[in-house]
């Protein structure tokens, strides 16, 4: 396009929200033209001119992702260097990089891009003034460009974008393949992020989570040594600035449980807690839509109908443009993008000085067990946050089939912990004594049987079960000591029937029912001898025990 020399929609306006820090700063020089901190409106324009996606009913911009339509978890990398060689969690999820593979790439990457048009948002990760991080996102792609001012935090007036210098960079090119005898990557797929150079890469994936995923994982590595708890959670909090906090993976309800409609929304994802209270680390929202119903999550749900939203691998009519949420044609993992204000009770600021007054640890136990709610501990809560037992949900990460994947995440979102699991399990349980906080393990998982038997716990009683412990309605009721994970587990809730409560009595075989809880029991004490070894002895002792 760009060699038969004419304008695009924005050509004219494409450097009046520039930046003073221009791009030959990260080494990108003899560029075509850069589009800076384009609005919506004037992206939407750009990625159609592009062929990137197209316009649906209602609005959105549909956009197909390719072949990844997840993150690429096992391509993802940390450069090992002075600063992080004894800060990191190095293995399965922080694979180690070598400074001079990274340059030498980075060095590529720069020659690839001589001659092409770039766009950037300059914006901020973190709502709290006092934390909040100047970051910048090149990105080759309008919709990507849309994306992160979506998800992050945006400048508002034009003397904060021409005084706009980052703190962090990330650049996104989907064009661009690695080549793993050259790079040293693992394929042609890389995300790569150099603390000391304070900058990431993105290779060969268009999927926008990896933009807003490697924000958060460079948060989550900075933020816990300035004090601040970061997490993998979405939040909300009640009339009487009671806020509550959501842990779970991808696709186990934190998203769909916070957008409550009696309660003011903080954000979906991903927060950090403060001396002085929660702050949501983005903008935006990126849920799940996939088989979304106007009945259970009417707001995600009215947000798929909405100008400036992104429905990523979303199938739609190609003459009606309406879209077909229910169709997993291309994938599971069917993905919205969208600005927090789009959610009816959201909190502007997208923080609260306050603190939460419960925490909800949500797993997802596909093998049909565990009870749908249990108050823990504070010993209890330090080890199933340490466990993070949950499943993984079809499509969320590349080579998920349909059946979810039993597995044990550290603190509920393992791929994007930086430091060592205890390091955030002492500050939370920390936050969590000096406060007062309650804490509840609750399954969104299956009952009356595993996965491919049993069925998905109702929502519907999921969210009257929150809802009692939100409100302090299960303060009163009777408990009974779970049998192997000595957890306490309501008998009765409001609105809830009493079998719901006790998961043994839906399944036909008892002896069947016991068994697997047993295998289960093992699997976690198993599990968390990856922890043992400097593990205070009452939060080990708080695990479960075998039949």
């Amino acid at each position: 396009m760009k060699y038969l020399e004419f304008d695009s929609p924005a050509t004219k306006q494409a450097t009046e929200l520039s930046s003073d820090y221009g791009l030959e700063n990260h080494g990108l020089v003899h560029l075509d033209r850069v589009f800076w901190n384009l609005t919506t409106p004037a992206l939407y324009e750009e990625a159609v001119f592009r062929n990137e996606g197209h316009i649906v009913y209602g609005g959105p911009f549909v956009v197909n992702t390719g072949k990844h339509t997840a993150r690429a978890a096992a391509d993802k990398f940390v450069v090992r260097e002075e600063t992080t060689e004894s800060k990191i969690w190095w293995g399965e999820y922080n694979r180690p990089f070598s400074a001079e593979k990274f340059d030498a790439l980075l060095m590529r990457m720069q020659a690839y891009l001589q001659g092409e048009e770039l766009f950037v948002q300059d914006c901020y990760a973190g709502a709290d003034p006092y934390y909040r991080m100047p970051v910048r996102i090149i990105t080759e792609l309008a919709w990507h460009s849309l994306f992160a001012r979506n998800m992050f935090v945006s400048t508002e007036t034009h003397d904060d974008h021409r005084r706009h210098v980052p703190e962090f960079t990330v650049i996104s090119v989907p064009s661009f393949k690695c080549d793993p005898r050259v790079d040293g990557t693992r394929s042609e797929t890389a995300i790569i992020i150099n603390f000391a150079k304070r900058l990431a890469l993105i290779c060969n994936s268009a999927y926008g989570g990896e933009i807003k995923k490697t924000v958060f994982t460079v948060l989550n590595f900075l933020l816990p040594l300035e004090g601040v708890m970061a997490m993998h959670c979405s939040a909300n909090v009640g009339s009487e600035g009671d806020a509550a906090i959501f842990f779970g993976l991808s696709g186990t309800g934190k998203t769909t449980l916070s957008a409550d409609p009696k309660r003011r929304l903080i954000g979906d994802d991903e927060h950090g807690w403060s001396d002085d209270g929660v702050f949501n680390f983005e903008g935006g929202c990126y849920a799940k839509v996939i088989r979304l119903s106007p009945e259970n999550e009417p707001q995600i749900y009215a947000c798929t109908r909405r100008f400036g939203t992104i429905l990523e691998n979303v199938v739609f009519d190609p003459t009606t443009r309406r879209i077909d949420l229910d169709s997993d044609m291309m994938t599971e993992n069917t993905r919205s993008s969208y600005p927090l204000e789009f959610i009816p009770n959201v909190i502007p600021e997208k923080m609260v000085r306050t603190h939460p007054r419960n925490i909800v640890f949500l797993t997802c136990d596909a093998s049909g067990v565990m009870p749908p709610i249990a108050r823990l501990t504070p010993n209890q809560a330090m080890y199933h946050f340490i466990s993070g037992y949950t499943s993984k949900i079809a499509g969320t990460e590349i080579g998920l089939g349909i059946e979810p994947q039993i597995t044990f995440s550290a603190c509920f979102g393992a791929p994007f912990m930086v430091h060592h699991p205890f390091e955030y399990a002492r500050l939370l349980s920390a936050k969590m004594v000096k406060h007062g906080v309650d804490c509840w393990l609750v399954n969104t998982g299956w009952t009356g049987g595993p996965f491919g038997v049993g069925k998905r716990i109702s929502i519907r009683h999921t969210r009257a079960l929150i809802d009692a412990a939100l409100e302090g309605r299960l303060g009163d009721v009777q408990y009974r000591e779970d049998k192997l994970f000595g957890f306490h587990v309501p008998t009765s809730c409001p609105d809830v029937p009493a079998e719901v409560l006790d998961p043994a009595s839906s399944w036909g075989d008892k002896n069947e029912y016991w068994r697997k809880y047993d295998a289960l029991a093992a699997r976690y004490i198993e599990n968390f001898k990856l922890f043992r070894q400097g593990c205070p002895e009452e939060v080990a002792g708080a695990g479960p025990r075998r039949l």
